[in-house]
């Protein structure tokens, strides 16, 4: 047998697709228990659903007896047959075992709505004459969605954080020469607001990315027990999976870091034209749907927000007032869409004239290019600005910059003018999406990030694969680091 160089294999097998030994050591690990966790999460949000349902339907047309074939544990069997085959559409499609599919809380609701508009299609080619309850199914069917998607989204906020408590991935890099070391030192060094190390990746072993394909490097890898590679700029070679099917035999994840033109591939579906392989990338119909619901969930997360909120607010004015002189509230001229500039409102967490301080300050700043303006030990803040600013609470006056449409709940975050006027060229692509009080570089890095280009190309990222489920990620992230501590300074 030839293997992926050209040379014959030393240990044939019948497909490069056939897949190796099962790793019960995943099974019995960390991925285990998220795989359990997940399952049981799922089973309990669509019993919860079906037992609204079955409240409602009580006071219409009972299941049919065709339908009703006993029941276990107070629910019907007909509830067991859907939570069966919702279960079985999960695992086929990764919500339990990929490492990034189980986050897909969109697709969850999906694959749900699935089972129930295929249970009609299966039904009516059972007995046509068969007519389940309408108040049983299309309660169940909506609760089911609702329900599976906000306890998946719960249960991710808890996995996260015990998620921290685990040991460090052991990571093999392949990349430039030049690149080695800054990715190594990327992946180890990940600090809180404390100066603590938060990272959880140990890099285990490097090769040169001109050797990714060879026998050696292959062997280097499994020696080094790794369970990820990271690769930059893998080359060119007849079969551009080879790497991967080599590293998917043995259980082992790839991860490419991806150029601009990658990022634009995930969205392409692979199409011959014209005798040749491309990636058609086109507008899917209704493709305006889903930034309207980005929109609405903007407004109903803000609204809501203000609401729930409105006593910690007024606890939080008060303290303010009462700690220090100056006003409550701290407004600042920000740059949005299009280089606009708004007012972003903050709870004030530092002395009057602090804008006036910072001029003595600049010496001391942390951010290695000077664009931003951090440090650590801050002199101008107050102390219930400390406490403030470690739980992110002096953020919260911007819902009403949400509702007013200046800002969203997710995006890349506003910059004062100060920090734009030291901007690059390419630094502006940013201000082509509505800001957010949140992003992806507050949730990959926050206050650890040394070099704004590093923050730009996070805010790039979630550009060019920007989705609600990618939002509602970065939402339950946000909410774990200001839960449990991975405070901003």
């Amino acid at each position: 047998m030839i293997d992926f160089s050209g040379r014959a294999s030393t240990n044939p097998k019948l497909d490069i697709r056939a897949p190796g030994n099962l790793n019960l050591s995943q099974l019995l690990g960390w991925q285990g228990y998220r795989m359990l966790a997940l399952l049981l999460s799922d089973i309990f949000a669509l019993g919860v659903a079906w037992q609204i349902a079955s409240h409602f339907n009580q006071f219409y047309s009972p299941i049919p007896p065709a339908l009703n074939w006993g029941s276990w544990l107070g629910l019907p069997s007909l509830f067991w047959l859907f939570t069966a085959a919702t279960l079985l559409f999960f695992a086929y499609g990764g919500l339990y075992s990929s490492a990034t599919q189980w986050k897909n809380y969109l697709r969850a609701g999906k694959l749900v709505s699935t089972v129930y508009l295929l249970s009609l299609v299966i039904s009516y080619f059972y007995d046509p004459k068969l007519d389940p309850p309408r108040s049983l199914f299309f309660t169940a069917w909506l609760s089911s969605v609702g329900l599976v998607i906000g306890f998946r989204l719960s249960t991710t906020l808890i996995l996260r954080q015990f998620e921290q408590s685990q040991a460090p991935i052991p990571v093999f890099l392949i990349a430039p020469g030049d690149r080695l070391a800054t990715l190594s030192h990327v992946l180890e060094q990940r600090l809180n607001f404390k100066g603590q190390n938060t990272s959880h990746y140990e890099v285990v072993g490097a090769a040169l990315a001109t050797t990714a394909h060879t026998p050696t490097t292959l062997q280097t890898i499994l020696a080094s027990k790794a369970k990820e590679v990271l690769v930059e700029n893998l080359p060119d070679t007849a079969l551009a999976s080879a790497l991967y099917w080599q590293l998917r035999r043995h259980g082992i994840t790839l991860r490419l870091l991806p150029s601009s033109v990658d990022m634009l591939h995930r969205r392409g579906l692979p199409e011959i034209f014209a005798g040749l392989p491309t990636l058609r990338v086109e507008p899917r119909f209704l493709s305006s749907l889903d930034y309207g619901l980005k929109r609405s969930m903007d407004v109903f997360g803000a609204m809501v927000g203000v609401i729930v909120l409105s006593p910690l607010f007024l606890t939080v004015a008060i303290a303010i007032k009462l700690s220090s002189r100056g006003p409550i509230f701290f407004q600042q001229e920000r740059m949005g869409l299009h280089g606009k500039v708004f007012h972003m409102w903050k709870f004030r967490t530092m002395v009057t004239d602090a804008e006036a301080l910072q001029a003595q300050l600049e010496a001391c700043n942390e951010i290695n290019d000077g664009v931003m303006f951090k440090i650590r030990h801050d002199p101008r803040i107050t102390r219930i600005g400390c406490f403030l600013r470690s739980t992110s609470i002096d953020e919260l006056p911007q819902l009403f910059n949400v509702l007013l449409g200046q800002m969203s709940l997710v995006g890349p975050r506003p910059l004062p003018l100060r920090d734009v006027q030291r901007f690059d060229t390419w630094h502006h692509i940013r201000h082509q999406v509505l800001p957010g009080i949140t992003g992806l570089w507050q949730v990959s890095g926050r206050s650890d990030i040394a070099d704004f280009g590093d923050a730009v190309r996070l805010d790039l990222y979630y550009i060019d694969n920007w989705s609600l489920n990618l939002d509602l990620d970065i939402l339950v992230e946000t909410c774990r680091i200001v839960l449990f501590g991975k405070g901003a300074y």
